[in-house]
């Protein structure tokens, strides 16, 4: 598994700021979650979701193409680090 997390940079009030994803080797989202700047926490994974959150149709793009668009941040995190986070927004 791959566990990534993304910054967001924008200033839409409804669409999150901080995307963390578990992909699997062919980079589609096995668990998904979303932060919004009011706090707000989304989720989506295997037969569960909440917030208005789903996992992606498509698999997500290289860790390389996501960084070359402004808009995103993205980062390599430990799966340690993704359970915390999907903890926190499923609990």
């Amino acid at each position: 598994m791959i566990y990534l997390k993304v910054k967001w940079k924008h200033s839409f009030s409804d669409e999150p700021v901080l995307l963390y994803s578990e992909l699997d080797r062919e980079r589609w989202e096995v668990r998904k979650v979303e932060i919004f700047r009011s706090g707000r926490m989304g989720y989506a994974g295997p037969g569960s979701a909440d917030g208005g959150t789903d996992l992606g149709v498509e698999p997500l793009p290289s860790f390389e193409e996501i960084a070359g668009d402004p808009e995103f941040e993205p980062e390599i995190i430990s799966k340690a680090e993704f359970d915390k986070v999907w903890a926190k927004a499923t609990g």
